[in-house]
């Protein structure tokens, strides 16, 4: 008798456990993996601080931020969601924070799930200026040593992210016209306050930044004077930073270049009667600028825009 209730309690045991198993909220075909990862900004005479879409604990030293967007039409379903993952393949530094979703039942039913990222959303890995070490300590101390693996390890990733750029008809020359470009018309447009124009040149994240930025400086300035003096001073790449989307596939990507701009500027502000309330137009002011530009790597007609500004 012992036996037989020791048969039916494991039984029993079993079927608890199997029922547990079909409900687990894992859907077929429809689950997605969010591997993410880490930001701050500047403009101009014109500066603000961003917070993140979503901050949860971090993990191994990195922040996960994820969002995902879900837009209906009569035939089909769109599924947006952010996914950001290092993607260094030869490195053993990786890490990886990942999470499971599943997709609304409405979109289960049709199976007509598709995922789609225009940006990031974030600067990933923002530039910060490295404090100057010895010879001296850099070779006989262990906090030299580290800081040794650490530039080498920065300086990989840099020319990781170059050499992936590079296989796509990248020049630096001609990006660097691009980008001066792209930097004179976003601080006109700053200046004039078009909104509109603006956002054409940036990341989502950047245009509600930049938009907030013209709406405080409209509360104090009725009117802004800038003009840039060239040729410029100098143009330099700070660093590259590759971010994958995909694990399984290296060219679903999104590059990031970090750019210094030394430049002569103009500028000065007015109020609503035109009396000059800041800067001088007849002036020329030495600015060090340093921007952010992205582009995507799996986009057809995908263009350089700012997605960030670093204030050191």
């Amino acid at each position: 008798m012992a036996l037989v209730r020791r048969f039916h309690t494991v039984r029993s045991l079993l079927r608890t456990a199997g029922s547990r198993e079909s409900s687990l909220p894992f859907g077929n075909g429809n689950d997605f993996s969010l591997i993410q990862i880490g930001n701050d900004f500047r403009f101009g005479c014109w500066r603000s601080h961003h917070s993140s879409l979503f901050h949860a604990p971090e993990a191994h030293g990195k922040s996960m931020y994820s969002r995902l967007h879900e837009s209906h039409s009569v035939n089909t379903h769109l599924l947006r969601s952010k996914m950001i993952a290092e993607s260094l393949p030869f490195m053993n530094d990786k890490r990886f924070a990942s999470t499971q979703v599943k997709a609304p039942p409405q979109l289960q039913k049709t199976g007509a799930v598709r995922v789609s990222m225009v940006s990031p959303g974030f600067v990933y890995e923002p530039y910060a200026l490295q404090e100057k070490i010895s010879i001296w300590r850099r070779c006989f101390t262990r906090s030299g040593w580290r800081r040794t693996k650490e530039d080498f390890v920065r300086e990989l990733r840099s020319a990781y992210a170059i050499a992936k750029l590079r296989k796509t008809g990248y020049s630096k020359n001609t990006f660097y016209i691009e980008a001066l470009e792209l930097y004179k018309q976003i601080n006109i447009l700053m200046a004039n306050g078009d909104k509109k124009e603006i956002r054409k040149n940036v990341t989502e994240r950047m245009y509600s930044a930049l938009k907030n930025e013209i709406k405080q400086r409209e509360a104090i300035w009725d009117g802004v004077y800038w003009e840039m003096i060239e040729p410029v001073v100098k143009i330099r790449t700070l660093q590259a930073r590759l971010i994958g989307i995909d694990r399984t596939d290296l060219k679903k990507a999104f590059i990031q270049l970090t750019l210094e701009f030394l430049t002569k500027q103009k500028f000065e502000a007015y109020d609503a009667k035109g009396n000059v309330l800041a800067g001088d137009r007849k002036k020329e002011v030495l600015v060090r600028d340093i921007w952010v530009f992205e582009k995507s790597l799996f986009h057809t007609g995908a263009y350089w825009r700012l997605c960030g500004r670093i204030k050191l």
